[in-house]
């Protein structure tokens, strides 16, 4: 989303760059190309105003015109005020002791925004945290709204209230759920199941709200006789970021009526140019909490204003990297993986295992972004589809081949290219790619072959998840 502006931001600080010094005038040349920027990027005119205010004030300081390395200065300057006008401080979703009753987190925005999607999103975020949920659907206007959340709480292991059919359940939890489905109002159904939950020992419940096209009266009505009988712990409006300055406008109208919490930016994947998640926080005066990086349940995380300030800056985000890392490797099979592949080197095996792992973490372009130097390589074509045909290949092996490359002949790599849909010059190329890092392994080992614990050590930083 925000390649565009990312491309302009650095060519003007190229420019700046080729200057031995800044002048006033430099300074306030690059100024105005950044006003140009984001205003082309749909940033609210109200914050671009302030954003340029602030970057000039900065940089006609004396600590930038005397500067040595003027550029580096100036870079700092628009970072930090990326990060004011994103919003400094990060505010998580906090869930409260079980013993005060489960919390409850109110999703609301118009329809298309992704609130049912983003409730599963959610859902699987606070899950990972070991925290107990239950989804609940109110949009009894849309149909099959709830058979999709119940789809999807279905692939996450999860309950959705109203649930359907009597199935195993005790008879007082069943009368709380027929009085769900008896064409209660909305109110009706948020109490039953905020009930259901206290039953079953649940830390939170999530309401998927019904959506409009538009902002009226009715919808307001509804949240509101929810909000005023319901101690709701979280409101959190879901907001297209594709849809730009509107989704600003809705953010507004729903804060007016209801006072929402906080705000989730869902399509931030997309070619949008992204004003919205750069005016939000100054117009709204509400902070983003979560934003939506794709299509896949696992695709939400937590915002955080200086890893999105240094992505737009081209700087990549490592912390974000080394989280969705952490979540992908299996720790205690990569440090048992470690050892062995120390003393005997790695096989086919254990490279399908490393790939695997990447994929967890989303698409090579999108990796690529979090780390720093690479962002201008993620902009090309990066071809996913090459950790597919690596994969292919290996799986056509047969499983002692996969153990043992020494003995792939050529009988046995024109059979294996004919399985994968491959030739065998690519074959011949994944097997020169094991061959390089197992020598690669072999001279740390022997330059580090006194200490096991330094090999583990050296090894994690040449495999592919380390």
């Amino acid at each position: 989303m925000f390649d565009n502006l990312s491309d302009k931001l650095q060519f003007v600080f190229q420019k700046i760059k080729g200057h031995a010094r800044i002048s006033e005038d430099n300074i306030k040349d690059a100024v105005r190309s950044i006003r140009i920027a984001l205003l082309e990027a749909d940033v609210n005119y109200k914050v671009v105003k302030l954003f340029i205010d602030n970057v000039q004030n900065r940089a006609l300081g004396s600590e930038v015109l005397k500067s040595l390395k003027p550029d580096q200065v100036f870079i700092k300057i628009v970072n930090d005020a990326l990060i004011e006008v994103l919003g400094e401080e990060q505010e998580e979703t906090k869930i409260k002791s079980l013993s005060k009753g489960p919390t409850i987190i109110m999703l609301v925005g118009l329809q298309g925004s992704g609130k049912t999607t983003t409730a599963g999103k959610l859902a699987l975020y606070l899950q990972k945290k070991k925290k107990n949920i239950l989804l609940t659907s109110i949009d009894v206007y849309r149909p099959a709204a709830v058979d999709q959340l119940r789809m999807l709480g279905n692939s996450l292991s999860l309950d959705v209230f109203p649930l359907k059919g009597d199935g195993d359940f005790s008879e007082d939890i069943v009368s709380v759920k027929r009085a769900s489905l008896d064409g209660s109002e909305a109110l009706t159904i948020v109490k039953n199941s905020i009930e259901y939950a206290k039953r079953l020992a649940k830390d939170v419940v999530i309401i998927d709200t019904a959506g409009r096209l538009h902002v009226d009266e009715v919808m307001m009505q509804e949240l509101k006789n929810i909000t005023s009988e319901i101690q709701v712990d979280e409101i959190l409006f879901v907001a297209d970021a594709m849809t730009g300055q509107d989704a600003i406008n809705e953010a507004k109208a729903f804060n007016d009526s209801l006072d929402i919490s906080g705000i989730i930016l869902t399509k931030l994947d997309g070619d949008a140019r992204g004003g919205a998640a750069l005016s939000i926080k100054h117009v709204i005066g509400k902070s983003i909490k979560f934003i939506g990086m794709g299509e896949k349940m696992e695709n939400l995380e937590p915002f955080h204003a200086d890893r999105m300030a240094s992505r737009i800056l081209g700087m990549g985000d490592i912390v974000s990297f080394v989280e969705k890392a952490t979540e992908a490797m299996d720790e205690a099979t990569a440090e048992k993986m470690a050892d062995r592949v120390m003393k005997d080197g790695m096989d086919f095996n254990d490279l399908l295992n490393q790939f695997k792992m990447i994929k967890k973490m989303g698409s090579l372009g999108s990796i690529m972004k979090l780390i720093p130097g690479f962002s201008n390589f993620a902009k090309a074509d990066v071809d996913d589809n090459r950790l597919k045909k690596v994969e292919a290949v290996i799986t056509s092996m047969t499983p002692i081949e996969r153990r043992r490359a020494k003995i792939l002949n050529s009988s046995r790599k024109k059979r294996i290219a004919a399985g994968s849909g491959t030739k065998v010059s690519e074959v011949n190329k994944i097997i020169m790619q094991l061959e390089q890092m197992n020598k690669v392994l072999k001279k740390i080992n022997k330059k580090y072959k006194h200490s096991n614990k330094v090999d583990s050590e050296m090894l994690k930083k040449i495999l592919p998840m380390r």
